[in-house]
């Protein structure tokens, strides 16, 4: 049994991606506070979503693999996405930014390697401010954000509700 780590990669997300990207997506939807969905999807219902994100523009899908032990697939790792912050047109220079980590592809540098990846894609565009939700308590989120220069500007006390109790939602900030 080979134990040695492969090399993660990341790259713009395709359509082929989006039954693994849909897999990931539902485990924080029923596992977890740190999407505000509590109803899976489908990958058919999850499309729009990832057709929202082309592969140039200010709307971008980066996806980490790893070939599988065998190498004749890739494994999906994690995701991060640029979207549009609020839909009004004066909004558009600035975005909204997530990244999500398989469970088991944590610890590993993934969520780095994702934003590396999606603010150099951003670098050329013209956007000026990118903002990032971290629903509370979400430890491991505000370092990775606070690594990449966020700034925590305020706080959404007990905003969503889920699980039988409310959460409050911390609201980072980074200049473009």
């Amino acid at each position: 049994m080979r134990s040695e780590r492969t090399e993660v990669q990341v790259r713009p997300g395709v359509e082929g991606d989006l039954e693994a990207l849909t897999d990931l997506y539902n485990h924080y939807v029923r596992e977890t506070p740190i999407t505000f969905d509590t109803a899976v999807f489908t990958p058919e219902e999850r499309r729009p979503w990832l057709l929202s994100h082309p592969e140039d523009g200010p709307y971008r899908l980066m996806v980490a693999t790893e070939n599988d032990p065998e190498g004749d697939s890739q494994r999906i790792l994690g995701y991060a996405t640029s979207s549009p912050y609020r839909p009004k047109a004066a909004y558009s220079p600035s975005v909204e930014v997530t990244v999500y980590v398989a469970p088991d592809a944590g610890r590993r540098g993934v969520g780095t390697l994702l934003y590396e990846a999606l603010f150099a894609a951003l670098a050329q565009e013209d956007l000026h401010r990118a903002y990032a939700g971290i629903a509370q308590p979400n430890e491991a989120s505000v370092r990775l954000h606070e690594r990449f220069g966020f700034r925590h500007i305020g706080t959404y006390g007990e905003v969503g509700r889920k699980f039988g109790r409310y959460w409050d939602v911390a609201w980072y900030e980074k200049e473009l």
